[in-house]
C-alpha cells in the first residue's frame, strides 16, 4: 500500500523506476522508505496554505536567476492552482517581518547562495528561522538558494539547511566539501521516489539550464539521512555520467518539510510545465497541503508579466 495515499503503488511500469543506484561516492543512498506523514501540531488548518515566498540578493545577468520576477511568478503561479484552492503568497524583498513569518505554513527561498546568510543580521535571521521550524514550518530553496560558502558554514560543513531541508549546494570556497555548477545544453531530469506527494503527476523532461551536482547530505559518506528521499535524479555530467539527485526532501523530527531543488537557472525555464509541477508541488507539500493526485495543474506563465530585467539571457 502507498503509505501516503492509502492506494496500492504497485504499477510494474513505475516499480522500475523506484530501484535507485547506490553510486559508490553515496550520494544517492536514499532512505529505504519515505516517513510516514508528521502531524503537524505546531499548524492548525487555518495557517496551512500561507506561503511565504523571500527574494534575496542576486547579481546574475538579466535572464539567469531574476530572483525579484521569479518569487513574483510563484506566487502567482500558487495562488492560480487550478485544481486546489486556497493557496496565498507573500512576496518580500529582504527579510520579513515577525508577522509574516507567523502567519506562514511554509517559507521559500530564492536567490544567490541561501537568503538568511546574505540578508543583513544573518545571525538574528536563522534564530528567526530555528523558530518557525521548531513549530512545523516548511522550508523550500529554489536553484542558488540551496548554495552555502565558506563563513556560513562550520568545518566539518555543519549548517542547518542539513536540518531543515536535508541538503545544500556546498559553494567551491567550502572547506569540507565542493558541489558543481556547471550549465548542460540538455539535462534529462528523471522523478524519483514516485509514491512521494512531491513527484505526484511529473513525468522526465529535458531542458538547458544549470542543475547543481554533488550536493551535500552529510558527513557519513555524503549519504542521504534515514529521512531525506531523493525526488529527482540526472545522469551527469554527460562526459562521465552519474546519478545525481537534483531534488530532495526531508521530514523532520519537528514535524515540518523541507524541499530543495537546484533548478532553474534561465528565467525562461519556468515555461516548462513538469519542473514548475515539481517546485509547486514541492511548495505546497512543505506547506501540509495534501498535493493533487495528479500534481498541481497550472498555466504556462507569461513570464514577461512579472517585470524581470529579461526573459532572454543578456550579457552585460
Amino acid at each position: 500500500m502507498n503509505k501516503h495515499t492509502g492506494q496500492s503503488a504497485h504499477n510494474p511500469k513505475r516499480d522500475s523506476r523506484r530501484k535507485f543506484i547506490k553510486t559508490t561516492s553515496g550520494v544517492l543512498a536514499t532512505s529505504a522508505a519515505i516517513s510516514p506523514a508528521i502531524a503537524w501540531s505546531g499548524l492548525t488548518t487555518a495557517d496551512r496554505g500561507r506561503v511565504l515566498i523571500v527574494v534575496g540578493p542576486s547579481n546574475h545577468k538579466p535572464g539567469t536567476h531574476e530572483v525579484a520576477a521569479s518569487g513574483r511568478l510563484m506566487k502567482h503561479s500558487l495562488e492560480s492552482i487550478e485544481n486546489l484552492s486556497g493557496v496565498k503568497a507573500d512576496v518580500v524583498l529582504g527579510w520579513p517581518d515577525k508577522s509574516l513569518r507567523d502567519a506562514a505554513s511554509t517559507i521559500v527561498f530564492i536567490g544567490d547562495m541561501f537568503p538568511a546568510n546574505r540578508l543583513p543580521n544573518p545571525k538574528q535571521n536563522l534564530a528567526d528561522l530555528e523558530v518557525m521550524m521548531d513549530r512545523g514550518a516548511g522550508i523550500v530553496c529554489v536553484h542558488y538558494a540551496t548554495g552555502v560558502r565558506r563563513e556560513d558554514v562550520l568545518s566539518d560543513g555543519s549548517h542547518p539547511l542539513l536540518r531543515w531541508m536535508g541538503g545544500y549546494f556546498a559553494h567551491s570556497s567550502c572547506p569540507h566539501h565542493q558541489s558543481i555548477a556547471r550549465v548542460f545544453p540538455k539535462a534529462t531530469i528523471t522523478p524519483a521516489a514516485l509514491e512521494h506527494p512531491v513527484t505526484r503527476g511529473c513525468e522526465e523532461f529535458s531542458l538547458h539550464d544549470e542543475p547543481y551536482i554533488n550536493n551535500y547530505f552529510g558527513p557519513d559518506g555524503n549519504q542521504l539521512a534515514p529521512n531525506v528521499t531523493t525526488l529527482a535524479t540526472s545522469m551527469l555530467p554527460p562526459e562521465a555520467p552519474k546519478l545525481e539527485s537534483v531534488a530532495w526532501s526531508v521530514e523532520r523530527p519537528d514535524g515540518g518539510r523541507g524541499f530543495g531543488i537546484v533548478m532553474p537557472h534561465f528565467y525562461k525555464n519556468w515555461r516548462v510545465d513538469e519542473l514548475r509541477r515539481l517546485i509547486l508541488n514541492g511548495i505546497v507539500w512543505t506547506g501540509g497541503i495534501d498535493v493533487p493526485r495528479d500534481g498541481v495543474t497550472t498555466k504556462a506563465p507569461e513570464l514577461a508579466d512579472f517585470n524581470p530585467e529579461s526573459v532572454e539571457v543578456i550579457k552585460r
